[in-house]
């Protein structure tokens, strides 16, 4: 059996904090291991937006009474947190969202039917979750460009050799990448990636859904142009994302939506946009999850996003070790904790991963089965479906011993 990593954050402390995790299940702990789905809540974050439902409930933006100074104040100090959180050079460069499905449409809708036209190249990778492929999709149709992907290798790796060739085709305009994958936890050459798209003189959106959560991401450092994530990933509340974009960027774009919020003066003969950020925000936005977000960004900040990030890649180590313990599995993807973020895809044997779902269901244990919303990957990797195992500050070795017990278990009932 492998070696138990040495504790980088006292888990069992934070996990305290986690109300959902003293559920039983089947008789049994629940042992969650979906995090890259969406992340557990902590008490700090519950009891933040039901104090401010209980104390300050108020629209935003609106009301000059107490109720709504506090909610407004309440906002826009998620807007700072946010902006913190990334290292934003400006709370103007934070826009909130739905989530960061509804970010990458903000640009896809905005930057996107500006800028790009026949001619133009859109380049994105095997790789991305089906969010951050369908809205390029659909801007190449509307506008004429040529939307092309880069292939990944058998363990994720992607193929930048094509990056020449595609340059050659027409005008770059944007390259859109996750930060890490959400089905093999791969995290691509994005320094690389970032450096070939300006000199191409195009913009680079990240999908940081997967990143933001769990380690310190810095967006001037990243060198990127845009950036989204999801608060429900964040510890946060569902409902609620960010995206973050160059000011300079952002400011000569048009709305995304229209309507209340977003505007500065309306005429019957006309409308002014409001000024950054507001410009983006139409209608009344999310500022009940904004507050939870965030509290929920307190949280993680406190523990530390540079603990966490060890935390999880020594359960990922562990996690990997185990696995390949249990006879006819196979990792999809690299085997090394090195080469991944905390999620882990595998198979066994001839059997479904619904199947294994299932029967870890009955162990109390956790976890997603099917094609993870990376459809083309799961394709491209010659594969139904995979089961994944995504992990988080909360992860312990127990519940990574009773994935492996479920899976024998697996084995046993399935004949394997």
């Amino acid at each position: 059996m492998a070696a138990a990593p040495t504790p980088l954050l006292d888990v069992e402390l934070v996990r305290r904090d986690f109300p959902i995790l003293e559920r039983i299940i089947h008789g049994q702990p629940l042992a969650y291991l979906d995090s890259a789905s969406t992340a557990q809540k902590p008490q700090q974050m519950l009891a933040a937006v039901t104090r401010f439902y209980s104390t300050s409930n108020a629209n935003v933006h609106r009301g000059v009474y107490t109720l709504g100074v506090e909610s407004t104040d309440a906002f826009e100090g998620a807007r700072d947190a946010v902006a913190r959180l990334l290292n934003a050079r400006s709370r103007r460069e934070v826009i909130f969202t739905r989530n960061t499905t509804e970010a990458i449409n903000l640009v896809a809708k905005t930057y996107g039917l500006q800028h790009c036209g026949p001619g133009d190249i859109i380049v994105s990778t095997v790789l991305e979750h089906h969010a951050n492929i369908v809205p390029w999709q659909v801007l190449a149709q509307a506008t004429g460009a040529t939307l092309r992907f880069l292939d990944c290798d058998d363990a994720g790796v992607l193929q930048l050799d094509a990056l020449d060739g595609i340059a050659r085709e027409g005008n770059v305009r944007i390259v859109a990448v996750t930060h890490q994958s959400n089905t093999l936890g791969v995290r691509p050459p994005l320094a690389q990636l970032v450096a070939w798209a300006h000199a191409q003189d195009a913009i680079v959106l990240l999908d940081a859904a997967q990143t933001v959560p769990n380690r310190p991401v810095d967006v001037q450092a990243l060198g990127v142009d845009f950036l989204a994530f999801s608060g429900h990933k964040t510890l946060g509340p569902t409902g609620i994302g960010a995206l973050w974009g160059r000011e300079e960027l952002l400011a000569g774009l048009e709305p995304f939506l229209t309507g209340g919020e977003m505007i500065r003066s309306v005429r019957l003969e006309r409308t002014a946009w409001n000024t950054l950020p507001w410009k983006f925000e139409a209608g009344t936005p999310a500022f009940a999850e904004a507050v939870g977000l965030h509290a929920a960004i307190d949280y993680l900040e406190g523990v530390g996003l540079t603990a966490i990030d060890a935390h999880e890649q020594a359960i990922t180590e562990y996690a990997l070790a185990r696995l390949q313990e249990v006879p006819k599995l196979r990792i999809i993807g690299p085997t090394s904790a090195d080469l991944r973020g905390g999620v882990v895809s595998f198979v066994l044997d001839d059997v479904h991963p619904h199947d294994i779902a299932e029967i870890l269901d009955r162990h109390a244990v956790c976890v997603r089965a099917g094609h993870h919303c990376t459809q083309p990957l799961i394709e491209r990797l010659g594969l139904p479906a995979t089961v994944r195992a995504s992990f988080y500050l909360y992860t312990t070795t127990d519940e990574i011993d009773r994935l492996i017990v479920g899976l024998l278990d697996v084995r046993r009932i399935m004949g394997v």
